[in-house]
């Protein structure tokens, strides 16, 4: 069997179209992600997952979400709990160490459980950006705190308790995205701080989870590292912060390529994290003239990528423990006595 597209791709909607099934079939993605746009109800969404998978014949292929709790969360109620946000569990933490690790570890359990009842595997979380005062608030209450060492505490429980349920943690967004003063979304953030400010704050939550199997870049420049390219599209930053200081040797992934913080075509900027060394090339808003361009770019994933995909999946099955039911039901009433109102 080929190797999968070196790419994780969206879709337009709730409900596959007949060009999607046809693309995804010749395009042959590694996996998908998934978006407020395509989830419904629990069974329409299920329903969507597996027809992603059954469109490129691996009933493994990884699906993606964004289920962080508090303002980023694709799956609501009525039908999914509501999470809180990663400052809460910080707060929490900073008051009582052991129980806002206990705290976020179960919050973690249950946002996985979540994500598995319609078949995804993989969940984008922790956020390992560190909260600066000064910068744009698309970070904000996604942070667990101001230091490194409260991030990765927090980061590590919450990894664990993603794992624990079975489900793919994705360290984001390395190597710091806490200092940007603008939002990636739309334009392209400067960071001036030096090397040595970078390594003793925004880059070691991650050094010190550098063992977990994915993450994925954060779209800003950092002069020190590289004052001509982001650091997704730049082989200085991801081979020497990513790869040697950091120590990372899992899968790792841009950020989603039509973000507007990037320039030239989207072709172009899949070309060019993939050159720098990125793994994986993550476009998530399901346009399907993009994602032609993005299949016209990116051929198949090369062995080192594929080392570290398998890599991976053989850490998840080691680690995996899911509760049962009954466990699921104790770890939300324990949630309720840790954070009342986010039982």
């Amino acid at each position: 069997m080929s190797a999968p597209r070196a790419t994780i791709l969206g879709c337009s909607g709730a409900d596959l179209t007949v060009d999607e099934r046809a693309f995804f079939r010749d395009a042959d993605p590694l996996g998908f992600i998934l978006f407020s746009r395509n989830i419904d109800t629990p069974e329409r969404a299920r329903r969507l997952v597996d027809e992603l998978r059954t469109c490129v014949g691996r009933a493994e292929a990884p699906v993606l979400v964004d289920q962080e709790g508090g303002r980023v969360a694709r799956l609501r109620p009525p039908h999914w709990r509501k999470a809180p946000p990663a400052q809460v569990l910080g707060a929490l933490y900073e008051r009582d160490p052991d129980r806002g690790l206990e705290a976020t570890r179960l919050n973690s359990r249950l946002l996985a459980a979540d994500v598995a009842s319609i078949g995804c595997d993989v969940d984008c979380l922790p956020v390992l950006d560190i909260a600066f005062v000064e910068a744009h608030d698309v970070i904000g209450d996604r942070a667990y705190g101001a230091t490194a060492g409260t991030v990765a505490a927090l980061g590590r429980a919450a990894a664990e308790g993603l794992m624990a349920q079975g489900v793919m943690p994705v360290i984001k967004h390395v190597p710091g995205h806490g200092r940007a003063a603008v939002d990636s979304h739309h334009s392209l953030p400067r960071v001036e701080a030096t090397r040595e400010a970078l390594e003793s704050q925004d880059f070691l939550p991650f050094k010190l989870l550098s063992d977990l199997p994915w993450a994925m870049t954060a779209h800003v420049l950092y002069t020190a590292i590289d004052a001509e390219a982001a650091f997704t599209v730049s082989a200085r930053g991801v081979q020497d912060v990513v790869r040697r200081h950091i120590g990372f040797d899992g899968l790792l992934l841009s950020d989603d390529l039509s973000m507007r913080a990037l320039g030239g075509s989207i072709g172009e900027r899949a070309a060019s994290a993939l050159g720098a060394g990125c793994d994986i090339a993550l476009h998530c808003n399901g346009q399907m003239d993009e994602m032609c361009q993005i299949a016209s770019e990116v051929g198949a994933m090369g062995p080192a990528s594929l080392r570290r995909f398998e890599a991976g999946r053989s850490q998840l099955a080691r680690q995996r423990s899911p509760l049962d039911a009954t466990g699921l039901a104790d770890a939300k009433e324990r949630m309720s006595r840790l954070l009342p109102e986010w039982g």
